[in-house]
């Protein structure tokens, strides 16, 4: 129900917009665009049509830029970003964190990339070049280096001190990270302990020594993995020594985590994670154009396999409409395994060691749905052509089909997944040009040895 308010609350906001500009009244627009939080306002900018979303980037401050930015999508920022010159960049990122400054940072070109961090003070420039010399898709590009940390040596009344000091604490600040003299990660001390503890006892008695850091070299899922596991809010990042280098709060994970799952679901349609629902005709075209070509390849190969049957499909016209039933039913049963393997290897649930239990459980789903939909199948074709033969074979088709589609649904992930391929974005096609074949083979080739 929230949501479903924010969405129409956002509607509404698009509409009084349009109506403003269209009458010319920038005034409220540019007061109620500067009032809006930094995430409300890149929603509303990428909910609008190119002219509209123009028009209200002319009207935000540039004071609100850099936040407004780390909200965007990829291609949204780098079409931003690519009209600003180095300085400007630099100064709109000032005070953001450090992953975020990075992230926005890797929409340009690597020139420019360096141009901004000349432009940039040299604190903020070391803490950006640390995070970017990490690869994309590890927690070292996801961390932020903004921590505080304490000495083991210490009382909790002088940590206590010592926060105090500080104008504010970082966000999501949970825990004070622990670390010795060479800055090596040593534990963990809760806020609440800090609080409920006597101020006398020192840091050393009081943390937690049982937690494990996060490798810099780590991938974005195995993080998101270990903070869906352990219900963490933040954890430290240390690199091959040790030593401390960041720390990743929740936020990073959550946005790694809806990442992942938009690109399961575009993917499987051919689309990038950060395609732009209001891009241009050009780019929108040009961008589905390739995976629309793998498409027709692998149609012209199914009716290929089509071709090698005509006299059968002459002699018996019933096949040329019952063919498609065959195909479509695999396709759909394969379709099932093939988005629930994904799943499993994104969660990192399903790998080497059950992957011949899968397998064999499939096989036996395949074989039990089959039985039960090619009895259906077959009743309805000796009923509709009165044709007895007719309904054997595209029972024992369907059963046949039935059993290989599950089998290709769950083998063909985790061989793509072995030669570094993504199953999202080729399981599909592949896996429905496979079902297709199968099928019509089984069905044609079985017509052709009772009809010819």
């Amino acid at each position: 129900m929230a949501k479903k308010q924010k969405v129409e609350k956002n509607q509404a906001r698009l509409l009084e917009l349009n109506h403003a500009l269209e009458s010319g009244t920038f005034a409220p627009i540019r007061a109620m665009l500067n009032g809006l939080p930094a995430v409300d306002v890149a929603r509303l900018l990428e909910s609008s049509p190119p002219k509209l979303r123009s028009a209200l980037w002319q009207l935000i401050e540039h004071s609100h830029e850099g936040d407004i930015l780390q909200y965007l999508s990829d291609d949204l920022q780098a079409y931003y970003l690519n009209r600003m010159n180095p300085t400007k960049v630099a100064a709109i990122t000032e005070g953001l964190d450090t992953d975020d400054i990075a992230d926005i940072l890797q929409q340009l070109p690597d020139t420019v990339i360096h141009q901004v961090l000349r432009a940039m003070d040299s604190q903020d420039r070391h803490r950006v070049e640390r995070v970017l010399s990490y690869p994309e898709d590890t927690a070292g590009r996801l961390m932020d280096t903004n921590t505080i940390t304490v000495r083991p040596r210490f009382t909790l009344d002088v940590v206590l001190r010592y926060l105090r000091r500080h104008e504010e604490l970082p966000d999501m600040t949970d825990n004070i990270i622990v670390v010795n003299s060479r800055d090596e990660f040593v534990g963990l001390l809760p806020l609440s302990k800090i609080l409920v503890s006597d101020p006398t006892v020192t840091v050393r008695e009081t943390m937690q020594t049982d937690i494990e850091p996060i490798l810099a070299t780590m991938t974005e899922q195995e993080v998101s993995n270990l903070f869906e596991r352990h219900d963490w809010v933040s954890a430290p990042v240390v690199d091959e020594k040790g030593i401390l280098v960041g720390r990743i709060t929740i936020d990073d994970v959550v946005d790694v985590i809806l990442e992942d799952a938009s690109h399961s679901i575009l993917s499987m349609a051919g689309l990038d994670e950060d395609e732009d629902a209001f891009a241009p005709v050009k780019i929108t075209a040009t961008n589905r154009l390739p995976w629309l070509g793998a498409n027709l390849i692998t149609n012209i190969l199914a009716a290929g396999v089509i071709s090698l049957f005509t006299d059968a499909i002459e002699q018996v016209v019933a096949l040329a409409v019952l063919m498609p039933i065959v195909a479509s039913m695999g396709g759909v049963a394969g379709s099932q395994t093939l988005t629930l393997v994904i799943r499993g290897i994104a969660l990192g649930q399903i790998g080497t060691a059950n992957v011949r239990w899968l397998l064999r459980r499939e096989l036996l789903v395949g074989m039990i749905n089959g039985i039960v939909w090619a009895a259906a199948l077959g009743a309805f074709a000796v009923f509709c052509f009165d044709d007895v033969a007719l309904g054997w074979i595209i029972a024992v088709a369907m059963i046949l089909n039935m059993i290989a589609a599950p089998l290709v649904g769950a083998f063909l992930p985790l061989f793509l997944k072995k030669v570094n391929i993504d199953p999202a974005l080729a399981g599909t096609v592949l896996l429905t040009t496979i079902t297709d074949v199968v099928g019509f083979v089984a069905f044609l080739g079985l017509a052709s040895l009772v009809y010819l």
